[in-house]
């Protein structure tokens, strides 16, 4: 309504106007069709979102299929941001937040527009190549780089390498060049012990194409160098150069460094982002429990480029992380005499080295190396008259002396059982010492038929039994130590003798003669500690009680059980075990620990016989192979 005047008559009259507006309602922005399309956008569903476009090209679908697949796109989020109207109301305009996750790179983040136009009522996204990204232009398309950094080293003692990458010669068949599979069998297995089931396994894998190049083998280049005039004459072998994670020799500490290889479901399962299937991960041992420092992260880039191809820009880079070494104990010299020291054994062994002084593990040997079970970190056995080393500290701070009277009968009874020497043999009326030396059994269960219960509990913890579930910082897996404590008579003469309950990892019994060394057990340590950390804890033996324990296991070596321990020119210290399985009498674990000097070290063969026939030599023969 509206008011208006006339006048009539002279009067000026105030009339009410009776009027229509004639106003056009503004129409709404196109939120809902933004919405709709980037959440298409979200999955690439490429027929709705082009059911929101105009003019959309023909390929428009392969453009943002292609966009997912090149960028390896596993996610994808739109967030809408500020709708407005353009210079009229039949054009808008759109921004909006992209968060791309990347397989194997992380997330890539960017903001983009859209331009809109309504026809009548309906609004619809104009196509341009600025729709997928704001620098995008026609006859161009994305793609990634991806790049992990070097692996880095595994370091030992004085920063020596004992696993880095190197070059390496992968011997490989052409399947459609082979002229003669027999030859081609016959030489790869005399050389490179690969059996022809393997060989048929490869080149029968899914893909392989006759011009295919099928690696075989992976060669170290001095090796090569050797077997290359062998292998070159037969038709169908070829050769590439790659790299590969090598340690100084072949199975070189292997139960304890681990493997490399490609990436298994369970291992990409655990560590996710950003392995993809392919990668080559650590899959045992250090490597393993090490895998995100010594691998670091991957680098790469997120590219426009050409329709050849060709790089026109760099849009994003993901920066990685640098790959980091890690430091261990391990000494490469007492590893490989360790790993001389156990070759030809053909049962299941173990041998592992310890600085007594700081506890620092130096070598830690398993056998077979088919077996990826660490039994010398991780096995547990009864450790026999070894454990007699421990028995005789709870004699000796109970008040007992080397010369104290030790009658060594053949048949000894405790709790009604009966318990006799190996091999029956008998010392009769004699002494500690000569009872430790020639390890009488029968001595010992009469020695501690009177010892009071605490002192041996107080032994057992004073090295490291029964005390810790783990070494810390250890970070692979390791038996430790057990004794039930004894019920009767019986059980307790049986785990004087180190057997019944009582049983030990080769690492644990290699701990207590480095005890004995030292004079204070302390636990074992692999990884080198960071500057600055406090100190491992000590348990500290009497000092008189241990000084009698190295005389002890001196003379071990030389008059007692342990003769073939002896290294001329050497100080050697130790003691034998020949440990029961079970009840069969002629199924016995052979054991020797000692030490020289500051090197404390514990040799086992699993049901190898008789300690001082079968470890001792070992144990020799590993001291040999080291300067003194």
């Amino acid at each position: 309504m509206s008011f208006g005047t006339r006048r009539i008559g002279g009067l000026l009259v105030v009339a009410l106007l009776a009027t229509t507006a004639c106003t056009k309602s503004t129409p709404a922005l196109p939120r809902a069709e933004v919405g709709r399309f980037l959440d298409a956008w979200s999955t690439f569903d490429a027929a709705t979102m082009g059911g929101v476009m105009a003019g959309a090209p023909p390929d428009f679908a392969a453009l943002v299929t292609g966009m997912k697949n090149d960028l390896e796109v596993t996610a994808a989020r739109f967030a809408a941001g500020k709708v407005a109207f353009g210079k009229t109301k039949t054009e808008a305009d759109a921004q909006f937040q992209a968060s791309l996750d990347l397989a194997g790179l992380g997330t890539w983040e960017y903001a983009g527009a859209l331009h809109l136009t309504r026809t009548g009522k309906v609004w619809r996204v104009v196509w341009s190549p600025a729709v997928l990204h704001p620098v995008l232009e026609a006859d161009q398309h994305f793609d990634r780089t991806r790049q992990w950094p070097v692996r880095a080293p595994i370091l030992g003692a004085n920063d020596a390498s004992l696993a880095s990458m190197q070059d390496v010669a992968v011997v490989g068949l052409a399947p459609g060049r082979i002229k003669d599979r027999a030859q081609v069998d016959a030489v790869l297995k005399q050389q490179l012990g690969v059996e022809p089931g393997a060989i048929t396994a490869a080149l029968t894998a899914p893909g392989v194409q006759p011009e295919h190049f099928v690696p075989i083998a992976n060669v170290r280049l001095d090796r090569f160098a050797a077997i290359r005039p062998i292998l070159e004459p037969v038709p169908g072998v070829f050769f590439q150069r790659t790299q590969a994670r090598l340690s100084p020799s072949d199975g070189f500490a292997a139960h304890v460094l681990g493997r490399v290889g490609e990436i298994t479901a369970e291992r990409l399962a655990d560590l996710k982002l950003p392995y993809v299937v392919g990668d080559q991960v650590g899959l045992s041992g250090l490597e393993a429990v090490f895998e995100r420092p010594l691998a670091g992260a991957p680098s790469g880039d997120v590219r426009i480029v050409a329709a050849d191809d060709k790089p026109v820009r760099t849009v994003f880079h993901f920066p990685g992380a640098p790959s980091q070494p890690i430091h261990l104990t391990i000494d490469a010299a007492v590893q490989a005499a360790a790993e001389q020291a156990l070759a030809g054994i053909s049962q299941p062994a173990a041998l592992v080295a310890i600085d007594s002084s700081s506890g620092a593990v130096k070598a830690v040997i398993s056998r077979p190396l088919s077996e990826e079970f660490n039994r010398a970190l991780a096995g547990l056995y009864p450790p026999g008259s070894t454990f007699k080393v421990v028995t005789t500290e709870a004699l000796l701070a109970s008040g007992a002396t080397p010369d104290t009277p030790a009658p060594c009968p053949p048949q000894a009874t405790a709790g009604g059982q009966a318990f006799v020497n190996f091999e029956g043999e008998a010392l009769g009326g004699t002494t500690l010492r000569t009872a430790f030396a020639q390890s009488c059994n029968t001595a010992f269960v009469g020695l501690v038929a009177n010892l009071p219960a605490e002192a041996l509990s107080d032994a057992l913890s004073l090295f490291g039994f029964n005390r810790l579930s783990t070494y810390p910082g250890f970070r692979l897996p390791v038996a430790l130590g057990m004794f039930p404590m004894p019920k009767d008579a019986a059980e307790k003469a049986a785990a004087a003798i180190g057997q019944g309950s009582v049983v030990a990892s080769p690492i644990q019994m290699a701990s207590v003669a480095a005890a004995v060394a030292s004079g204070a057990w302390q636990a074992p340590s692999l990884i080198a500690p960071e500057p600055g950390l406090s100190p491992p804890r000590l348990s500290p033996l009497n000092p008189a009680v241990a000084a009698s324990l190295r005389d002890l296991m001196a003379e071990v070596v030389r008059t007692g059980t342990g003769t073939a321990a002896a290294v001329p020119g050497q100080q050697v210290a130790g003691k034998t075990g020949t440990a029961e399985i079970g009840a069969d009498p002629n199924q016995t674990h052979a054991w020797f620990i000692g030490f020289r000097g500051t090197l404390a070290f514990a040799v086992l063969v699993e049901k190898g016989g008789v300690g001082g026939r079968v470890a001792a030599p070992i144990a020799a023969k590993f001291l040999t192979a080291l300067a003194p």
